[in-house]
């Protein structure tokens, strides 16, 4: 059973947060700053609720700050819910940006309160076996080339990496783009014999096809206008190493054949030259192009295709890889916060609903990209979806299950879409926005400004 530590100075609360939640927790309750410490070290919970009235402080907060500060000091992952009173919504929000993962205003509800609990301890066990994961990848390197990964999916590429990497044959490595065909490519490399030779990357896709040829197999001195030098080209490079050639489906025809001519005698010429020159490199393809379907339109050479893909590595999407998206969104904001010298942070429970149910069009590339752009634009201790990029629609469009979302995350994605809603129907008529929503002008700009919503200067 999950312990629960309650600070609460309060008696009759005390006692009835106990009876009503032992059922599910076993419940640990202190009175102060002090006994609550004294808990927290011998029992370390996940999840703490704080009363931030505590003693000798009752009536202010000071004295529940400095137990908030000092339990996340000794372990930041805790999930601590503040009780707050009915009107402190200040301090409330305070205690957030200072690190409680939610608040919660007396009056308590006691099922109210459980669905937050539930949602603290399921988060603080996710995040508990990412951590874990983390350090088991740090410490015995049990994915290739650092790719991180934990899925059935993930484990099928690693085997396939691990049992061809060291043999000679070519493969073909297929996926959406972002799904991270260039580190599987690297990762074989770096398992094969060929570790200490180098490794030649050429998207085949991005060089203009009139010096895609040239770019590949080099030129003779003279062999075309402004060629003045002889000049050695990717292949060349590639001897007693990898070459690796991405988004090979994007191969002209023409050079399909010569590529296949290098892949069949292991030797080439380069433009404007008659010497054959014999180069011994591996084959690593990839492509995000339904290949099968390429050969059946003759836009790829059958022969080529079997030769390039005598062992087939497909990537699953960042959508079908279910706990990995967690796990890489949080192995991304750690390395960030480290690059860019920001203090450790956290999702918001909002955000994480959003990660794990976001389709991911741009996969694991586009949530590395989202990532860096929180940490960078955020100045707040929790990444909230609108710094993450997400628009409005997708806000919304998590909110269709509140089983995951606390009703703090909850009540503010609805408040947010309420008031940008109300805004937008009254042509950004403040007056006539705060009308329509039954407040006043000065809390509808508190709220503006609190969800940093974009309007029209007056």
């Amino acid at each position: 059973m999950e312990k629960l530590v309650i600070v609460e100075d309060n008696e009759d609360i005390r006692s009835q947060l106990r009876w009503g939640l032992s059922a599910e927790y076993e419940v640990l309750v202190a009175g102060n700053r002090l006994e609550a410490l004294s808990l927290f070290k011998k029992h370390l919970p996940k999840v703490v609720t704080l009363d931030l009235g505590l003693p000798p402080d009752e009536n202010g907060c000071e004295e529940g700050f400095r137990c908030l500060d000092d339990v996340l000091r000794q372990a930041p992952a805790t999930k601590v819910i503040m009780i707050t009173g009915n009107e402190d919504s200040e301090n409330a929000l305070r205690a957030v940006q200072n690190g409680a993962y939610d608040y919660y205003r007396k009056p308590l509800n006691l099922s109210e309160l459980k669905v937050i609990l539930a949602r603290a301890f399921h988060l603080a066990a996710i995040e508990k076996e990412n951590r874990s994961l983390q350090l088991c990848l740090d410490q015995h390197h049990q994915t290739p080339g650092g790719i991180i990964g934990q899925s059935p999916q993930m484990m099928e590429v690693f085997s396939s990496i691990r049992k061809v990497a060291s043999s000679e044959v070519a493969v073909l490595i297929t996926g959406e783009s972002g799904t991270g065909k260039e580190l599987v490519a690297r990762a074989i490399r770096e398992l094969s014999p060929r570790k200490s030779g180098a490794f030649i990357a050429i998207n085949c896709g991005a060089i203009p096809e009139n010096l895609l040829e040239s770019e590949l197999f080099g030129y003779e001195k003279g062999a075309f206008s402004g060629a003045h030098n002889r000049v050695q080209g990717k292949v060349e490079y590639a001897n007693k190493g990898t070459l690796f050639l991405d988004e090979i489906g994007e191969l002209p025809l023409n050079l399909q054949v010569k590529l296949l001519r290098f892949l069949q005698e292991k030797t080439i010429q380069r433009v404007g030259g008659r010497e054959d020159i014999s180069v011994d490199a591996r084959i690593i393809a990839a492509t995000n192009r339904d290949i099968v379907k390429e050969t059946e339109t003759g836009a790829f050479r059958e022969d080529l295709y079997y030769r390039i893909s005598v062992i087939h590595i497909n990537l699953p999407p960042l959508r079908e890889r279910g706990s990995d998206i967690l796990l890489l969104a949080n192995f991304f904001l750690r390395r960030f916060c480290h690059e860019l010298k920001k203090k450790t942070r956290r999702f918001s429970a909002g955000s994480v609903k959003l990660l794990e149910s976001y389709e991911w069009p741009g996969n694991v590339r586009e949530l590395e990209n989202r990532v860096q752009r929180a940490v960078i634009m955020s100045d707040e201790p929790i990444i909230e979806p609108e710094s993450l990029g997400f628009s409005l629609k997708a806000v919304k469009d998590g909110i269709h299950s509140f089983a995951n979302l606390t009703l703090k995350d909850a009540r503010e994605m609805i408040e947010r879409e309420m008031v940008v809603s109300a805004i937008e129907n009254q042509n950004s008529n403040m007056a006539r926005a705060a009308e329509a929503l039954g407040i006043s002008r000065p809390t509808l700009y508190d709220l503006v400004k609190k969800y940093d919503i974009s309007r029209p200067a007056e």
